[in-house]
């Protein structure tokens, strides 16, 4: 085994067989953390933009933040409700692509493609930047480098996913546990706190908010229902995450659409309700909060703040406020909830390498994408959505409030396609359905969507209105961008199939075949690769050599004529030493002097055991191999001369492929010759 096959064997783990993918899927209980970490997360940070709009206007304006926090809740309610009809009606994974390609047309499951697409890398991107600004306001020593903090976790995570699903998410589920045990904990103990009347208050209680310019009068009805429409989107970052089931149902064990319904309720009631406790709670206690990049809006008694002066986060001002006689339980909540930002992008590394395996499987994106690698996982799908995430945290730099206005757009854009697809799912299935008790549970199902499409029609039109300007318009271009090249490869897909499907023409056969050996030596690769090309008995043959030097040619002359062959050898003049010209020239001119005839030509090789002599040997080969294949009419083989160092690599595979791994007689993986080697 050579030193990349080493590496990649520490970094992934051994290679996993195509039998064995049954073993990769996940039951509920691992399905919850693996698909909801992206959800669950935005509690994180959903509560936070809320309260930062709402603060345009001063904290006067924060009493609507319970009302918004409701009205983001039955959103979330009804979309949930919906995607629980998708993953029944479509579960094969494609979510909402396959719901809008299926009952819209191509081009709209095209553009939700392209708005996923969009959504996941911003969704690592995100949650990534959001937890390496945690962990900077915890180790001053990774202050100003939180982009690097940042790449390095993208990377981490990306090894941990090319280890497969499975693996990741065990790995992963623990901290995502602890994370709702920490919040839903935290928020009891603070409304028991406020049963009893000793609820404390959170530490930016004392502080005062200067409305940002324009904002200082009181505000009309107009500008309040703009300041609502604001706040209202930013909350709606809740809802990022929750399609990622519809479009992981391939992953859960069986009964797959079940289990995966199942996972969608819990995530939620559990997501509902971390969110209203944790915005309900913030008011109560008379938190404070603005963007991190104006904190000089807020003051203390008419005076401005300390330079220094640090603005936690809601979560951890709630914590405080809430442990302040409990320490542990404080560093406790902080902690889990910098890990489950950096885990939520977990979410977008399971959805995104499904999708990326459907769109290449619908000729939409390259077909690298569909390939399962060593351990079954997708991992060209996972690769791709690391570098796209690392350039856009790099562009950014980290931070959180300039990727959260990116955010948003592209998910409601896949609600609304999707929920319109299944309204005329049911509908057509409606038109031919005759069982009274079926068309009962489909009219339902078509209710629910409509009500979930109302309402996501609603959120795509205020996050278009109040985010446009603020970032969204990036959004729209790369999502342009993606359906654009999605059109493209399809098209050159589609184009290469009609170019290379076969016709009555392709029954004729070459009227004649002209082989030529390309000889630089009279030695044993030469002799073996004239030997092949005569046995193949074309109608002429000739040995070909390049001469860049006469007293060489003139030696090669003679040991040819010593050796009488019984195949001439035509010499090809370089007076400015070129090899790979002449012999393309050569080919050519044959070629066009017999156009329905073949020109056929033998290229000796050496095969060497060791990476670093492939770097010796075989090099003006293969550049003559790449300018001969795109010359029409030209056929090329390569002719292998086995060195003795290639029986190490021979040795090398027979010794990978006997070798017994742990657990292989258990699972009957040991054939009859190695078991009794085994015994023996």
């Amino acid at each position: 085994m050579g030193v990349g096959d080493v590496s990649k064997r520490i970094l992934l783990g051994r290679k996993l067989r195509s039998a064995q993918l049954g073993e990769t899927l996940l039951p509920k209980r691992i399905a919850l953390p693996v698909f909801a970490s992206d959800a669950l997360s935005s509690v994180a940070y959903a509560p936070d933009e809320v309260f930062i709009m709402l603060a345009i206007a001063g904290a006067s304006q924060y009493i609507w933040s319970w009302k918004i926090a409701i009205a983001v809740a039955l959103v979330m309610a009804a979309v949930i409700a919906s995607y629980r009809q998708t993953v029944h009606a479509y579960p094969s994974g494609g979510g909402d692509y396959e719901v809008a390609t299926v009952n819209l047309g191509r081009t709209a499951g095209i553009t939700v493609a392209s708005a996923l697409l969009v959504d996941y890398v911003l969704t690592v991107a995100v949650s990534i930047s959001s937890g390496a600004n945690y962990a900077a306001s915890a180790l001053p020593a990774f202050q100003e480098h939180e982009a690097t903090v940042a790449v390095v976790m993208v990377v981490l995570l990306t090894a941990m996913n090319l280890r497969g699903i499975r693996e990741s998410g065990s790995f992963f589920a623990v901290p995502t546990y602890l994370f709702m045990f920490a919040i839903l904990g935290m928020c009891a103990y603070g409304f028991l706190q406020m049963a009893l009347g000793n609820l404390p208050m959170a530490e930016s209680s004392n502080l005062d908010i200067t409305p940002k310019e324009g904002w200082e009068d009181p505000l009309t009805t107009f500008g309040l229902i703009v300041l609502l429409a604001r706040a209202f989107s930013s909350g709606c970052a809740a809802l990022t995450g929750v399609e990622a089931i519809s479009n992981g149902v391939p992953a859960f064990k069986r009964p797959k659409s079940k289990n995966a319904a199942t996972t969608l309720l819990l995530l939620g009631l559990i997501a509902i309700s971390m969110m209203l406790s944790v915005i309900v709670l913030a008011k109560q206690m008379g938190l404070k909060y603005v963007d991190p990049h104006e904190l000089e809006r807020l003051t203390r008694g008419g005076q401005p703040l300390p330079g220094d002066y640090d603005q936690h986060a809601v979560i951890a001002q709630i914590a405080q406020a809430v442990f302040h006689d409990f320490s542990p339980g404080f560093y406790f909540v902080v902690t889990v909830t910098g890990i489950i930002l950096v885990l939520a992008a977990n979410t977008a590394f399971n959805g995104f390498p499904v999708l990326g395996s459907i769109l290449a499987k619908d000729g939409l994106a390259p077909r690298a994408l569909g390939a399962r690698g060593d351990r079954l996982a997708y991992s060209n799908g996972i690769v791709f959505l690391a570098l796209m995430a690392i350039i856009l945290i790099i562009a950014f730099d980290a931070e959180t409030t300039k990727l959260i206005q990116l955010y948003i757009v592209g998910v409601f854009v896949s609600f609304n396609l999707s929920q319109l697809g299944m309204i005329r799912h049911w509908t057509r299935h409606l038109a031919t359905e005759r069982d009274p008790a079926e068309r009962r549970k489909m009219v339902r199902s078509r209710t629910i969507n409509a009500i979930g499409l109302s309402f996501t029609a609603v959120v795509l039109v205020v996050v278009l209105l109040t985010k446009f300007l603020a970032g969204a318009w990036i959004t729209i271009l790369a999502m342009g961008f993606f359906f654009v090249v999605m059109k493209s490869i399809k098209k050159h897909y589609d184009n290469v199939e009609r170019e290379l499907a076969a016709d009555e023409t392709d029954k004729a056969l070459p009227t004649r075949v002209h082989a030529i050996v390309l000889v630089s030596k009279l030695h044993k690769p030469t002799l073996r690769a004239l030997a092949f090309a005569k046995a193949t008995r074309p109608n002429a043959l000739e040995g070909v050599y390049v001469s860049v030097d006469e007293k060489e040619t003139a030696r090669l002359l003679e040991e040819w004529d010593d050796r009488n062959t019984g195949i001439p050898l035509k010499v090809l003049h370089s007076p400015y030493r070129e090899i790979i010209r002449p012999i393309v020239e050569y080919a050519t001119a044959i070629r066009e002097a017999n156009p329905r005839g073949v020109v056929a030509v033998y290229i000796p090789e050496y095969v060497v055991g060791r990476w670093w002599e492939q770097l010796l040997h075989n090099q003006t080969a293969l550049r003559l191999k790449g300018r001969l294949l795109f010359t029409p009419g030209v056929m090329v083989t390569s002719v292998p001369y086995q060195l003795r160092s290639s029986e190490i690599a021979v040795e090398r595979e027979e010794r990978e492929e006997h070798r017994v791994r742990p657990g292989d007689l258990r699972r009957g993986r040991v054939d009859d010759e190695r078991d009794r080697q085994i015994k023996r």
